[in-house]
């Protein structure tokens, strides 16, 4: 029997099975595959997780300096857990948007360049599930990229500093596994706020056949928006800028929680994801694509 309905299988048959398996979860699977396989990516993460390294590294040689520089810096001598908070810092405004922009500004400029947008549309897979697909990637890497900053701090500073009760914004104090997960609602905060720039990527990508053009506007973009939100000549723009509430973690360090900036960075986030999708797709859907 097992002939028969092997025989009996038309490839008409095949090929209405083939879309399903590629419109599934499959199809996101093997774009993460390929995302985390490429050297690139790994050396980009590796050089996040160097980020709180130099900082814990540097801080235990001069014994804490003279308590300038960024936030919570001064609080890492007294408490490892702080390495984390004070790598995020150091990070937002350069090294996340950097690496953010690389992998949103090649998620359709990069198959093209390489000539294998047209064979993934032949699949067929589809415009509209192409676009989600590598979006839902680069946002799976921007956890990836945050929870790397946050993980090798935390590591770096129980390896290097005491570590015990954590004292809040509030003055309150609260357990280190209280800590632990504030620090994991920090990574999911700066992670929201990196959506609304890698939407802006991915839009960008849909412009141009040239990944490192897309990469370098990415990037830009997310300097003018922060430079654009220190002047107090466009104060009236700044709730509108995607990089309004990328330092404003600190209502997470309170007791209780502040969620105000929480759900305020989701809502503008949630706004640029949907003018930039829509935008790419209307771009996208358009495109005469011959590579």
């Amino acid at each position: 029997m097992s002939s028969e309905s092997g025989a009996g299988t038309r490839p008409a048959d095949l090929l209405a099975r083939r879309p399903r398996r590629a419109l599934g979860w499959g199809f996101f699977g093997s774009e993460l595959s390929v995302l985390f396989r490429r050297r690139r990516t790994w050396a980009m993460l590796a050089a996040l997780a160097a980020i709180p390294i130099l900082i814990a590294v540097a801080i235990r040689v001069t014994d804490g300096g003279d308590g300038r520089g960024p936030a919570f810096l001064d609080r890492i001598t007294q408490n490892g857990l702080f390495v984390g908070m004070t790598a995020l810092v150091v990070s937002i405004p350069l090294f996340l948007p950097l690496t953010v922009g690389v992998v949103a500004g090649d998620s359709i400029a990069g198959e093209a360049n390489t000539g294998t947008l047209r064979y993934l549309l032949v699949s067929p897979v589809g415009r509209i599930r192409l676009l989600v697909v590598k979006y839902a990637a680069a946002a799976v890497f921007c956890l990836a990229a945050t929870l790397t900053v946050s993980l090798a701090g935390i590591l770096i500073g129980i390896a290097l500093f005491p570590v015990g009760p954590v004292t809040l914004l509030s003055g309150d104090s609260v357990s280190v596994g209280d800590s632990l997960v504030r620090s994991l609602l920090i990574a999911v905060y700066v992670t929201l706020g990196l959506l609304g720039l890698s939407a802006i990527g991915l839009f960008i990508s849909t412009l141009t056949d040239a990944p490192v053009g897309a990469m370098a506007a990415t990037v830009v973009i997310s300097i003018v928006s922060q430079v654009l939100g220190q002047l107090s000549q466009t104060e009236w723009l700044h709730p509108w800028l995607f990089s309004y509430y990328w330092l404003d973690f600190a209502d997470l360090l309170r007791q209780p929680i502040e969620w105000s900036s929480f759900g305020g960075n989701a809502l503008l986030q949630l706004g640029y994801v949907a003018v930039f999708g829509a935008l790419a797709y209307g771009r996208f859907a358009s495109k005469d694509v011959l590579s």
